[in-house]
């Protein structure tokens, strides 16, 4: 049974089978690297592991068999990823049949479903399921997002600024590079609509603004305030538990949307952008942040792993596609920016993180989710590295009466100011 598994998983591989990484089967055989060096070790836990994860629906069933561990990479996961990733892709029709075929010969393994799968229910992004999908994304305790993420808990792509090496200062350039774009200054009125844990509200109080942020998480509305109070910012800033389109009484001199858009759905967007505009005091900046299918004109097929565990009813919109509908509710795009390979290193740099403290986010969310959010990390690195998606930051304005927006002619500012 040994040999026939490591037959299949050569198969798999190709050329690159065993070449930087090790592999080791149930009953403790171990197949080393030809090359004398490791990137990982490919763990293959039961007879049937491989049957369960590579038969149809693969992204499914191979992200149900690392859940449950009898699949399971030790070391770097992002480039044994990649890996089997560029092997599926140049294996052709008929090598995969055959594939197909060498695993069914492999036994019959019970598949029981993953514990924790988001379980939705009533109209997709009414308000109900819209609370409910972003409780279950984001409600995990506290302690188990410090476990990868920054003491000051920013939870999107860092910006890695020039001599920036290290997340940390990473995510404080990203807090900066946003605010330097949207030209924030003392005095003005500031929103942010998805508002993690507050630190970009925060970010923004310190610099002289009126700051309030909007979630539909109680743990982030919580946590978010708790923080804000423990600096002393109660009276710039604050966070409300409001929906995106409950914003009609309010108006800002700029809005910020960091990481939020990705769960409004297309079908939401002229909802999102109109709601964003109305809000938007005329002459105002509004700063929209957020992950990108690369293909315009096109829905890509949800990945029924990430809907199941980790983003459900998340919907990726090219930002050709969503940056027209932000025109047609009246913005003017001033600037577009895609920072895919900030977004690679930043995941990285979490998943480093969420495997150092691994015993602590156990503690705190279980063994299934630190399974499901290192699986998912990785993945979405590999993804950016490839150009699969995109993170785009695209600065919008509102012009007034007269067609002036508050910006200045050119963006030298934006650099200027961060070496100052």
């Amino acid at each position: 049974m040994t040999g026939r598994a490591t037959a299949i998983l050569e198969a798999i591989f190709g050329e690159s089978f065993r070449r930087n990484f090790d592999v080791r089967l149930w009953d403790g055989t171990t197949l080393p690297s030809t090359n004398g060096h490791s990137d990982f070790t490919f763990v293959v836990n039961t007879p049937g592991a491989l049957r369960s994860a590579f038969t149809p629906p693969l992204e499914r069933n191979a992200g149900n068999a690392f859940i449950s561990g009898i699949i399971d990479i030790e070391g770097n996961l992002p480039e044994a990823i990649a890996q089997i990733n560029a092997a599926s892709s140049s294996r052709t029709a008929f090598q995969k049949a055959q594939i197909a075929l060498a695993l069914l010969r492999l036994p019959r393994e019970a598949r029981p479903e993953p514990p924790g799968a988001a379980d939705l229910h009533g109209k997709s992004h009414s308000r109900e399921r819209d609370r409910a999908a972003i409780s279950y994304h984001y409600d995990h305790p506290v302690a188990f997002y410090r476990a990868f993420l920054d003491p000051d808990m920013v939870y999107s792509c860092a910006y890695y600024d020039d001599a920036v090496t290290n997340l940390d200062d990473a995510q404080q350039a990203k807090l900066d590079y946003i605010l330097r774009k949207l030209r924030l200054e003392p005095g003005m009125s500031f929103l942010d609509i998805g508002c993690g844990w507050g630190s970009l509200v925060i970010a923004a109080a310190k610099r002289g603004a009126q700051a309030l942020g909007i979630t539909l998480s109680r743990v982030q509305h919580d946590e978010a305030n708790r923080r804000i109070e423990e600096l002393g910012l109660g009276e710039r800033a604050r966070v409300e538990f409001r929906d995106y389109r409950d914003l009609r009484d309010l108006t800002f001199d700029r809005i910020a949307s960091i990481g939020m858009v990705e769960h409004v759905g297309r079908k939401l967007l002229p909802r999102y952008y109109a709601s964003a505009y109305a809000a938007l005091r005329p002459g105002g900046l509004f700063l929209n942040h957020g992950i990108a299918e690369q293909s315009p004109g096109r829905k890509a097929p949800p990945n029924p792993f990430i809907e199941r565990y980790v983003f459900p009813d998340g919907d990726l919109v090219a930002v050709a596609d969503s940056l027209a509908i932000a025109e047609r509710h009246g913005f003017e795009v001033r600037d577009v920016e895609n920072l895919r390979e900030h977004y690679a290193r930043t995941l990285r740099a979490w998943v480093d993180n969420l495997e150092r403290n691994r015993e602590e986010a156990i503690a705190q969310a279980g063994e299934a989710a630190y399974r499901v959010w290192r699986l998912y990390m990785a993945g979405s690195a590999v993804s950016f590295d490839n150009a699969s998606i995109g993170i785009y930051q695209s600065l919008l304005a509102r012009p007034d009466s007269g067609g002036k927006v508050m910006i200045p002619p050119t963006r030298r500012d934006l650099y200027l100011s961060s070496r100052a």
